[in-house]
């Protein structure tokens, strides 16, 4: 499994609805409200062979009210 983040900057007004989204879809195992310059933290699992980018562009940039995204691919945990 290919382990990542991606950072969700949200319309004016839209975080919550875009997290229920991300929810409903079942996509992310899991997701936080943060402070900063993004609005929403989602860790995501996906198997070795799913390129990440594809993954990202078709199914987390497609759920309305996501102004921007910043993806964080992970190397190892400790």
């Amino acid at each position: 499994m290919q382990t990542f983040f991606v950072q969700i900057k949200c319309e004016l007004g839209k975080t919550y609805q875009v997290a229920n989204a991300l929810a409903e879809a079942e996509i992310a195992s899991e997701i936080y409200s943060i402070a900063g310059d993004f609005d929403i933290l989602a860790k995501f699992y996906v198997e070795r062979d799913v390129d990440i980018g594809h993954f990202v562009g078709e199914k987390v940039h497609v759920i309305p009210g996501i102004a921007d995204t910043r993806t964080l691919i992970t190397f190892r945990a400790f």
